[in-house]
């Protein structure tokens, strides 16, 4: 069985797990459209994180920050943080946040971290979004090990982008 592990560093490269030996697969040679949900739908990164930002505003996340991380990680252009009150709105806020993104976009994004509620990832592609409790995201501090030399982008702007 194989299961999918994410893109690998090399552009155009999978890495699926089979037991303890990792296969790659390039899709280049096997003419494989490109990688990510954002580029499988034809979306742009900026229309994206403006969607991403609308949803948790609407679902009354607190201390949204965007993070333009183009040119520092090649998993994603933006990065979200926020926080939610409860561990109950903190599965509700992410929850949301992937039905709007799947009814607008066409792609379910992966979600990390919905049965405890204190700390929820979703991988939208060029856009990376964590939901917090406020005492767990204190605790991790996402935005300052992402701020040290690069841009951020205030909640609501698609970051020039």
């Amino acid at each position: 069985m194989l299961h999918y592990t994410g893109e690998m560093p090399a552009t155009g490269r999978y890495a699926f797990k089979e037991g303890v030996i990792l296969s790659y697969i390039d899709k280049a040679a096997t003419g494989q459209a490109a990688a990510g949900p954002a580029q499988a739908r034809g979306a742009e990164a900026s229309e994206l994180l403006d969607r991403v930002i609308a949803s948790l505003e609407e679902d009354k996340a607190e201390d949204i920050a965007v993070m333009d991380i183009r040119g520092r990680s090649a998993m994603a252009d933006y990065m979200v943080v926020c926080s939610g009150r409860s561990a109950r709105q903190v599965t509700s806020i992410a929850e949301k946040l992937a039905d709007r993104l799947k009814l607008r976009f066409h792609f379910t994004p992966r979600m990390e971290g919905r049965e405890s509620g204190d700390w929820v990832l979703i991988d939208a592609g060029d856009v990376i979004v964590h939901v917090f409790r406020p005492e767990v995201r204190e605790f991790y501090q996402l935005e300052k090990m992402w701020q040290g030399g690069g841009s951020e982008a205030p909640a609501g702007s698609s970051a020039g982008g």
